[in-house]
C-alpha cells in the first residue's frame, strides 16, 4: 500500500484487538495530527478521502516499544558504536519500537550540559523515531550539581546514570553516588547504575591477563556474578538512605535479579531492566572456538555462562520483580572487536538488539507461556513510559494518546539474521533464532513509517521528547515517605497512642520539647 509521505496522516486501523497494559479489546482506532482520536467498535470517521485504512483483522495493536537503554554512534573504548542515530532508529522502527532512550555520557572533568547539547546535535538530524537523553554523571563536583538542575528544569531531563564499573573512565566511589542519589531525589530525577564493583574487575582483569587468558572468555572470569550483585545490593542500600528511587539498568545475572527482587519485597522504591540479550541468549558463546563469534557477545557486564540465566530472568519479568526492558543496543562490527584480539579488556564492549528487542521478548516471553500480552506491552512499553514521565502521551492507546503504535502479529514467525537486519552491524547475537511475534506495521507520531518490510520515513522525522521530574509513578510513594518522616520529626505534630486494654485510639500531644523538660 503506498501512502502519502506526509509528516502526519489521517489513520484508521480496523479490526484489531487493541493490547494495553492492563487489558484488551477488539477496537478501531482513529488517529488525526499525530495522535490518537477515537477508539471504539466500527468506527467510520468523516470524511473518507485521504483517509488510511489499515486491516489489522487476526492482529494486535500495541503501544510501540520504548527502548530505555541504547547508544547510538557511542565514542567508546577506542572506536564508535556503528549503529548510528539513523540507522539504529530506523532498525528499531522494523522491530516495532518508536521510541529509545539514548546516554549523553560527557568524560571526567567534562560539562554535563554540553554533552547533552553534542548528542541532541548528532540526534537530531538523523532520527526516525522520538528519542529521549539520560544524562551520565562521571564525577562530582558543584557544578555537577548545577548542571544537573539545570537539565531538568531546563533540558527536560530526569534521569541520571552513575556507573559504579570502568575504573578512571567513568566510575564513581559511594561518597559520590550518595551526593549524586541526593540531587536526584531533590531534582525529582530517577537515579540509574551501571552495577558492578570496578575495582573488583580491574584486579580479576589483571589476574586473567598474567595467567595468560587473553581470550573473550576472560571477560566473564573477570568479572563473575558476585561483582554485578555486590554492586546492585551497594547502590540500593546507598539510595535507600537518601530515599532515592533507583534504576538498575541492564540487569545481567540471576544474583543480581535477587538482589533486586527481594529490595522491592522489603518496599525499596527500585526497578530492574534486563536486557534483549540476557533474556534471549547467554555467557556459553564467550567459549566459542571462533573468536570473532565469541568477542562478538562482549559486552559489560557479561552474559552469563549459567544457561539457566534468561529464563529465570524472563519469570521475573513476568512477575513484576523486575520491571522493563531496554537493549543496551552498542553495536561494534567484527573488525572493531579486533581491537582486543590479543587482550579481552580491549574488545569494545557492546552488542545488538534495538531491532530484536520486541519479537525475542514475544519469543521468549508470551509464546513460552511465561507471560500475557498485557504484560508484554507493560515491560516493552508502558511501565517505561510511567517510570520516565512519559505516561499517558506514551505506552498507552487511548483517546489523547500519542500515535506511536505497532500493528503485531502474534502468529508470525521470523528468523533472526545479520544478513536480513538493519541494522549497521554485520554480526547478529540472536542469529537463527525464530522468533514468534513479528511488527506488520509500525506508526510514529501519526504516520505510517514501515510497513510489510517497507520503509516510509526519512532522517529527522523524530522528536526529542522533554520529560518532567517527578514521575509519579515513581515519586508518590518517595514523597508520601518524605511526609512521614517530616511529621515524625516535628514536636508540634500530635501522635496517635492507644491505652493499654482500650481498643479506642487518643491523640496525646507528647510535644519533644515537653518531654525534654520531664
Amino acid at each position: 500500500m503506498a501512502h502519502q509521505n506526509l509528516a502526519q496522516q489521517r489513520l484508521l486501523i480496523k479490526g484489531g484487538k487493541v493490547v494495553n497494559d492492563d487489558h484488551s479489546v477488539v477496537a478501531d482506532v482513529y488517529v488525526e495530527d499525530g495522535v490518537v482520536q477515537q477508539v471504539g467498535l466500527n468506527l467510520n470517521p468523516e470524511p473518507p478521502t485521504g483517509l488510511v485504512v489499515l486491516d489489522a483483522t487476526n492482529k494486535l495493536v500495541i503501544p510501540g516499544g520504548i527502548d530505555t537503554h541504547t547508544h547510538m554512534q557511542f565514542p567508546f573504548m577506542g572506536s564508535r558504536s556503528k549503529d548510528d542515530f539513523y540507522t539504529g532508529t530506523k532498525a528499531a522502527i522494523a522491530g516495532g519500537t518508536t521510541m529509545i532512550i539514548d546516554f549523553a555520557i560527557p568524560q571526567k572533568g567534562c560539562s554535563l550540559t554540553e554533552a547533552f547539547d553534542t548528542w541532541k546535535s548528532w540526534a537530531d538530524p538523523k532520527v526516525c523515531c522520538d528519542y529521549a537523553l539520560h544524562v551520565a554523571v562521571t564525577w562530582w563536583s558543584n557544578k555537577v550539581k548545577e548542571e544537573m538542575k539545570s537539565l531538568v528544569q531546563n533540558k527536560g531531563v530526569n534521569s541520571f546514570k552513575m556507573f559504579m564499573a570502568y575504573k578512571d573512565l567513568y566510575m564513581v566511589n559511594d561518597e559520590e553516588l550518595y551526593a549524586a542519589f541526593s540531587c536526584c531525589k531533590e531534582l525529582g530525577a530517577v537515579a540509574q547504575v551501571h552495577a558492578e564493583n570496578g575495582e573488583l574487575i580491574a584486579q580479576g582483569a589483571k589476574k586473567m591477563l598474567a595467567m595468560g587468558i587473553t581470550g573473550p572468555e576472560g571477560h566473564e572470569l573477570c568479572r563473575p556474578e558476585e561483582v554485578e550483585a555486590e554492586a546492585t545490593q551497594r547502590a540500593i542500600t546507598i539510595a535507600n538512605a537518601v530515599n532515592c528511587p533507583l534504576f538498575v539498568v541492564h540487569v545481567m545475572s540471576k544474583s543480581a535479579a535477587r538482589v533486586i527482587s527481594n529490595a522491592r519485597r522489603e518496599g525499596k522504591v527500585v526497578y530492574g531492566e534486563p536486557i534483549a540479550a540476557s533474556l534471549g541468549t547467554d555467557g556459553t558463546n564467550y567459549w566459542n572456538k571462533d573468536w570473532a563469534h565469541a568477542a562478538a557477545y562482549v559486552m559489560g557486564p557479561p552474559l552469563r555462562p549459567d544457561p539457566s540465566t534468561p529464563g529465570f530472568l524472563m519469570n521475573l519479568l513476568a512477575n513484576d520483580d523486575l520491571s522493563v526492558t531496554g537493549t543496551d543496543n552498542c553495536t561494534f562490527d567484527i573488525c572493531q572487536k579486533a581491537l582486543g584480539k590479543d587482550d579481552f579488556t580491549k574488545i569494545p564492549n557492546g552488542v545488538n538488539g534495538v531491532e530484536d528487542r520486541m519479537s525475542v521478548i514475544w519469543e521468549k516471553g508470551v509464546y513460552s507461556g511465561k507471560m500475557d500480552e498485557n504484560r508484554f506491552v507493560a515491560v516493552t512499553s508502558t511501565n517505561a513510559a510511567k517510570i520516565f514521565n512519559l505516561y499517558p502521551k506514551k505506552g498507552r492507546i487511548a483517546v489523547g494518546c500519542d500515535a506511536d503504535i505497532v500493528i503485531w502479529d502474534p502468529k508470525a514467525t521470523r528468523t533472526i539474521s545479520a544478513k536480513t537486519h538493519h541494522q549497521a552491524n554485520n554480526f547478529n547475537i540472536f542469529e537463527g533464532m525464530v522468533c514468534h511475534g513479528v511488527p506488520v506495521a509500525t506508526i510514529s507520531r501519526g504516520k505510517v513509517v514501515y510497513e510489510g518490510g517497507a520503509f516510509n520515513v526519512t532522517a529527522g522525522e523524530g522528536k526529542y521528547v522533554s520529560r518532567p521530574p517527578f514521575p509519579p509513578y515513581v515519586y508518590k510513594r518517595v514523597r508520601q515517605r518524605e511526609q512521614i518522616k517530616a511529621n515524625e520529626n516535628d514536636p508540634a505534630v500530635p501522635i496517635k497512642a492507644v491505652h493499654s486494654g482500650s481498643n479506642n485510639q487518643s491523640t496525646i500531644n507528647f510535644s519533644r520539647t515537653s518531654m525534654k523538660q520531664q
